[in-house]
């Protein structure tokens, strides 16, 4: 017997990426591997509640134990686009040491759910689990978009994550750093609570540092800089702010 253990994240890609296996293969060796980053939106645990009784799967949860703003205390240093350490050590390494423990790389294939649009990341991530095989069900035809998944899952029954209603990833409760300035700029919109704490987090860690650093960066006449979260904000209300001042003058006149 071959196992099939899917990188379950509760991202709408690794769900479909899991429906497909379970499609071909049944789902009596299913393994649906969840990484807990501490960080998650709670709806996100409520989706792989339900998708996992779908498939009448129970969920294999792993855990580092730390959440994102202590991997970057402990590391010192603050993920961004480019580096994010808390990935790492939160999702990739808890998953890693679970698989040597119990998974034969001679008998089993990892899945991840990478769609079409992502088919750059293929080669890393294949070699970054060898030994053990890695498929990408969804970079497979037929190929879906993201929103085609979402309507898959509500035709099932279930509702996907919340945060899908904006943004484009279901991670870190919308607090991801990979994130650029047009997601910090949703999430203030959308979550204005999370992306207060998100800034006070990194002011925290950029004294503990002692270091000019931020999770964004902006380029301006070629020179790039660190962009921290406050002042972010404070260009995004200031924005926000002339735009009303405009549109009632414009009335008034």
């Amino acid at each position: 017997m071959t196992q099939h253990i899917v990188q379950y994240s509760g991202g709408i890609g690794s769900w479909a990426a899991a429906m497909r296996v379970a499609e071909r293969h049944g789902v009596d060796d299913l393994v649906l591997l969840v990484a807990d980053s501490r960080a998650e939106d709670e709806d996100l645990w409520r989706f792989i509640e339900e998708t996992a009784r779908y498939l009448t799967v129970e969920p294999v949860i792993v855990a580092d134990g730390r959440d994102p703003w202590q991997v970057f205390h402990d590391v010192r240093f603050l993920g961004n686009s480019r580096l994010a350490p808390c990935s790492v050590h939160l999702k990739q390494l808890p998953c890693r040491r679970w698989v040597e423990a119990n998974v034969d790389p001679d008998d089993s294939i990892l899945y991840v759910g990478f769609d079409h649009t992502e088919i750059r990341r293929i080669p890393g991530t294949t070699r970054g689990w060898a030994p053990w095989r890695v498929e990408f069900p969804m970079c497979e035809e037929p190929t879906m978009s993201k929103e085609q998944m979402l309507q898959w899952a509500r035709d099932i029954g279930i509702d996907p994550p919340r945060l899908y209603a904006w943004a484009d990833h279901n991670n870190c409760a919308g607090m991801c750093v990979r994130g650029g300035q047009k997601h910090w700029a949703k999430l203030l919109e959308h979550e204005p609570q999370r992306y207060a704490e998100a800034e006070r987090r990194e002011a925290r860690l950029r004294a503990h540092l002692g270091k000019d650093v931020a999770i964004l960066r902006e380029r301006r006449g070629g020179v790039s800089r660190p962009l921290t979260l406050a002042e972010h904000r404070q260009r995004l209300q200031a924005q926000k702010a002339g735009g009303r001042v405009e549109r009632t003058m414009v009335r008034a006149a």
